[in-house]
């Protein structure tokens, strides 16, 4: 039934009141209804903001994707490099240590070398002191004989220890004659160390083995001979007083020999 029919069988008086509860009640319903599809416009359009959103993360997140992709491959890339610096380091740690093994060889072979390089020229230098000692000192010494511990050996025993005497057979060079300037000195002995540069340890023992022939009862004098000297060996030499001779040339002769005479 329509509203009008329903309006018709209303009595006169009610008919005015119910059109009019009628029509509010329509725009009532409309006006719902209108605020539902602002609601409605409102919820699709944040739907679809959500959309757009879930779009744009879709893309950050495959953007996101993409680049650690990247940032993998090259990870991967480094490590590889890493790895192969790391082989190229090994190896040249290895060949490092295969050179200094090698320069260690060497450096060994070096020093045997000049150890018997050093023998050599010593040895020939000694020899050299023997054969020419009239050279070497003959304006020093007249009648210059060359002897040997060896010699004395018998006046050795018993004024000195065992020890010593060993010590002393060590001597380079010994050699004995008369003091040309002096005359009335008795017979003296030049107690050689020989080496090709005389240096303080030189020095040093043809001061002790000279002391050791003193000891022994004879009138000895030290002597460093040699090509070269170092500075020290000189200062020393002067400072004790032995006679020191560089390729022939000797130096502190009257100290030495006044040092002896002295005692």
């Amino acid at each position: 039934m329509s509203y009008a029919s329903i309006l018709q069988n209303l009595p006169e008086e009610l008919r005015l009141t119910m059109l009019e509860l009628v029509e509010a009640v329509e725009q009532n319903l409309r006006d719902q209804l209108a605020v539902r599809r602002e609601d409605f416009d409102a919820l699709r359009a944040t739907v679809r903001d959500l959309a757009e959103a879930q779009k744009r993360t879709e893309q950050q997140v495959e953007a996101l994707a993409e680049a650690q992709k990247r940032t993998e491959s090259r990870l991967d890339r480094l490590e590889a490099v890493v790895t192969e610096l790391a082989e190229a380091q090994k190896r040249t740690e290895q060949r490092v240590g295969e050179l200094a093994e090698a320069i260690r060889k060497l450096t060994e072979t070096q020093i045997a070398m000049q150890i018997r390089l050093d023998r050599l020229v010593g040895d020939n230098l000694e020899r050299k002191y023997r054969e020419r000692a009239f050279a070497y000192f003959g304006r020093l010494l007249r009648r210059i004989k060359v002897a040997s511990v060896q010699d004395i050996e018998d006046e050795l025993e018993g004024r000195l220890s065992d020890d010593e005497i060993r010590d002393l057979a060590l001597l380079d060079v010994l050699l004995r004659g008369n003091v040309r300037q002096h005359p009335d000195i008795p017979e003296v002995w030049l107690a050689l160390e020989v080496s090709a540069v005389v240096d303080r340890l030189d020095v040093e023992r043809a001061l002790r083995r000279a002391e050791l022939l003193q000891k022994a009862g004879y009138v000895a004098i030290p002597v460093a001979a040699g090509e070269e000297a170092t500075a020290g060996g000189e200062q020393m030499a002067r400072a004790n007083r032995v006679l020191l001779v560089r390729n022939g040339r000797q130096q502190f002769w009257e100290e030495a020999l006044n040092r002896v005479l002295s005692k």
